[in-house]
């Protein structure tokens, strides 16, 4: 399952050897000063199922680790069926304008980074 970490004032997805596989990516890193706000997602599959071009593996509502292409830009999601809530970090001047990660409890996680949800 996918997990975010601080490391080196970085924010970093790290991906299972199976979602790198699955999402055809590495872990992803972004500075702690690109982050732009972040949001509780009750529902991270709907967040993820957005219209738009999606390199990676999907099954709709069980699956979604994939980069999804949209005519304003890119996200990167890692969500699986026993993480439906999640969270969704927005970031500036990144390649993915976000990164929505399933959970078993955001707040806890969002907490212990030092996050604040918007």
């Amino acid at each position: 399952m996918a997990d975010l970490v601080i490391e080196d004032n970085e924010l970093v997805l790290k991906l299972s050897t199976i979602e790198k596989a699955e999402g055809l990516h590495k872990d992803l890193r972004a500075p702690l000063d690109s982050i732009v706000s972040v949001e509780i997602l009750e529902d991270a599959h709907k967040a993820a199922d957005e219209l738009g071009f999606k390199i990676g593996t999907r099954l709709p509502r069980v699956i979604e680790v994939a980069s999804v292409y949209k005519k304003n830009g890119k996200f990167f999601a890692a969500v699986h069926s026993n993480t439906r809530r999640g969270i969704r970090i927005y970031f500036k001047n990144m390649e993915f304008s976000s990164w929505i990660v399933g959970l078993r409890d955001p707040e806890s996680k969002v907490k212990s980074l030092g996050l604040m949800p918007s």
